[in-house]
């Protein structure tokens, strides 16, 4: 139950303010929470989410109610470089960060039912 998103263009320091507020929060309040952030992170961290909620809908029959965030990565992807031109003929070196977001959820584990 779980979903990524690689490459992202956004700083992963921007994006971890972001999961850092839904990181162990249920699925229906993550959801709520992103939706009235108002971050252009928020979007991108909430598609994830929902994602992962459906990944876990489909795949495993889970219920996304009883679900919850169990694990949120925000890791820095490759930076990619651009020059601008200064003054003097020098130039300064642009870095447009990018992101992979990853989702892990996971439901409320009751005594007795771990797997054999």
């Amino acid at each position: 139950m779980k979903a990524t998103a690689r490459y992202v263009r956004i700083a992963p320091r921007k994006a971890r303010l972001v999961a850092d507020a839904v990181r162990g929060k249920s699925v229906p309040e993550a959801v709520s929470i992103l939706e009235f952030t108002n971050k252009r992170a928020a979007k991108i961290v909430g598609d994830v989410v929902n994602s992962a909620a459906s990944n876990a809908e489909h795949n495993d029959d889970a219920d996304t109610d009883v679900l919850f965030v169990r694990e949120i990565r925000v890791d820095e992807g490759p930076t990619i470089k651009r020059y601008r031109p200064r003054a003097m003929g020098r130039a300064t070196m642009i870095r447009k960060r990018t992101s992979h977001i990853s989702v892990k959820l996971g439901g409320v584990d009751t005594p007795g039912d771990e797997e054999e």
